[in-house]
This record gives C-alpha cells, sequence and structure tokens, in this order.
C-alpha cells in the first residue's frame, strides 16, 4: 500500500527538548502539518512564528517535511499586522481561554463585534481559522454546546474559512455541511475510542485527551464521513505528546501521542472497513491540499501488511498501543 504526501493538520512538536525528542516522528512519514501555536508562552508575533519554525526545522535534521506554522488568536491582530505576518503563516489558531494545554491566554467571550475586526481582516487576506470548539460546561456537552459559536462566526464572517478542529461528536458532523465556509480534522484517537475506552475499566491515562473522547454514536459518525473522505474532513493526528511522569501522575496532562503510529493504523482502520485506498488517501492528504491550497513536499510512505510491536516510549514519551501489535508497518518511505 503505497500513501503519497500525507498531511497532518493538527500537530503538537513542542519546543525544547521535548521538540528535539518527537519531532522526527511526524517528519519521518509526514510531508508536512499544521504546527498548533500553544507553547508557553504562545507564538503571537512574526518573529515568534520565524524563531519557532527554525527550532522545528534544526529539530527535524535531514527530514522533508514542511511546518505549517499558525499564531495563536488575538481579537487585537489588525488588517496591517496580518498583512506583516501572512506569508510566514497558514492559519491562526483559536482558543477558549483554559480549555485546554496551555490556553490561558485565549478568548474568554464569542462577542461577534469584538471579534470582527480581526476575523474579517483575516477573511480578506484569506487566513484560516482554526478553532478548538468547546465551552467550559459539563465535559460531555462542551462540544455539542459549541456548535451554536460555529453557527454564529460562520453567519457572521461568510468568507473566513473556519476548521473546527479534532470534532468529537455526531453535532458537529451535522453542522459540517450547514455552512460552505465551515471544514474539520478528525483525530486519529477519535475514530478508535469511546469514554469508555478512557474510563469504563481501569483508567488509561495515556488515552486521556481534550476534547474527551464521547459515545459510541459520535465515534460512529466521525467513522462515516472519515472513511467516505467528505470533502470537507481531513486528518488531523492532535498528536499531543507529554512526558511519561505528567500522563502517569494526579492531574493527568491531556493529549493521546500517535505521531509514530497514525499511518499505519488508519491503513488498517480503513481495511476493516472495507473503505478504499482512494479515500484513505483524500482524508490524509487530498482533501487538506484542496481545503488550504497547499502544494506539499512529494513524499511516498510505503505500509506493508506486516504486525509489530510498538515500542513502549520514543524517548519517554508513550505512544497510543504502546507494547500492542498492529497489523501495518513502514516498509519504505521515498522523498522527492
Amino acid at each position: 500500500m503505497q500513501l503519497t504526501t500525507p498531511l497532518d493538520m493538527h500537530l503538537h512538536l513542542r519546543d525544547g527538548e521535548m521538540l528535539d525528542n518527537i519531532a522526527k516522528c511526524s517528519a519521518s512519514t509526514f510531508s508536512g502539518a499544521i504546527i498548533m501555536p500553544n507553547l508557553v508562552p504562545p507564538v503571537r508575533t512574526k518573529e515568534e512564528v520565524v524563531a519557532y519554525k527554525e527550532r522545528i526545522m534544526k529539530a527535524i535534521g535531514d527530514e522533508r517535511f514542511t511546518p505549517y506554522m499558525t499564531l495563536f488568536f488575538k481579537p487585537s491582530y489588525d488588517k496591517v499586522f496580518l498583512e506583516s505576518v501572512r506569508d510566514e503563516i497558514t492559519a491562526i489558531k483559536l482558543y477558549p481561554a483554559g480549555i485546554t494545554t496551555n490556553s490561558e491566554g485565549g478568548v474568554s467571550g464569542f462577542d461577534v463585534e469584538e471579534l470582527r475586526p480581526a476575523l474579517e481582516a483575516m477573511s480578506e487576506l484569506d487566513i484560516p481559522l482554526c478553532v478548538h470548539g468547546e465551552t467550559n460546561g459539563f465535559v460531555m456537552d462542551r462540544e455539542a454546546e459549541f456548535v451554536s459559536i460555529y453557527e454564529k462566526l460562520a453567519s457572521a464572517f461568510p468568507k473566513l474559512k473556519i476548521i473546527m478542529e479534532h470534532i468529537t461528536t455526531k453535532e458537529s458532523v451535522e453542522v459540517l455541511d450547514k455552512f460552505e465556509n465551515l471544514y474539520a480534522t478528525i483525530t486519529l484517537h477519535h475514530l478508535l475510542i469511546t469514554l469508555d475506552d478512557v474510563a469504563g475499566g481501569m483508567l488509561k491515562p495515556h488515552l486521556f485527551c481534550k476534547p474527551i473522547a464521547k459515545r459510541p454514536e459520535d465515534r460512529e459518525a466521525l467513522l462515516k464521513i472519515a472513511l467516505e473522505a467528505h470533502p470537507k474532513v481531513m486528518f488531523g493526528s492532535d498528536s499531543a505528546p507529554h512526558p511519561k511522569h505528567a500522563k502517569e501522575s494526579c492531574g493527568c496532562a491531556a493529549g493521546v501521542f500517535t505521531a509514530p503510529i497514525a499511518l499505519q493504523v488508519l491503513a488498517e482502520l480503513f481495511e476493516n472497513k472495507n473503505a478504499s485506498l482512494e479515500n484513505l488517501q483524500a482524508f490524509i492528504s487530498g482533501n487538506a491540499q484542496k481545503i488550504y491550497a497547499l502544494s506539499p513536499l512529494a513524499k511516498t510512505v510505503t505500509l506493508e501488511k506486516k504486525s509489530v510491536t510498538v515500542p513502549s516510549d520514543y524517548n519517554g514519551v508513550v505512544p497510543m498501543y504502546a507494547d500492542e501489535k498492529i497489523a501495518y508497518s513502514i516498509k519504505e518511505i521515498k522523498n522527492g
């Protein structure tokens, strides 16, 4: 099985030692990825974007990989500033304040008029808005409650391309086709697990993430549009590395680390669900290229039906399926 120019449209690479330790897990198999800006402090200026990209390029060494950079959204961004940074970024990421890792500086209200100057400027400059769509309500209802905010933003800014990040609910799936300017990313782990897998028996901290895994009917809704390669959805791993001690502790950090096994497990999933290779190719690359108007670096990943045991950790970060067998392995990677 061959996959060409695979793209990860939602990736956390962190910074410092963690960046150095895990960046190649994505850069070796993917042609590029949308890089999240929620560092400490968050990436909010042109200088910070450029410097972070340089650190990423250093960390990946000789790997052929494009980090598609993002800014951490601020309502104060104006057209002059956005024009100055436009060539350095692919999108801007909006976080509700305090809703996930390092998002304390996010938006605490969604007043359309307060957001209008920045969002209208983004519309004019064709800069997509990526949104972590959750309220501060009951944890299982947060994403469904946010749908009304998506509707409000999509209606108020019809020329703004809005990406609903890592959707997890049937309500998010249902709103996708109601507005021409709404799109979505879907993670590997939300296609595979429900909350029962996380906390139905012994707690599995390495499956704990935000947005939290939902109900079986939500997973089925996600599977349907992913397997059919709905043209408005694309793969975004939300691979979120944390050191083992931060996951296996009181106050468990949120995030599932899937970067090293994402393509292999997606191949197995699509095969088991009798979905075509063409649909897998669209889900992991074709749709994203069209939605974001990207021309990624050429890379061909050849997978073979050969079971392999997933390592227990990657430089201290425990991956999904650690010490378990997966059906596919990577046979060869060709650049160009």
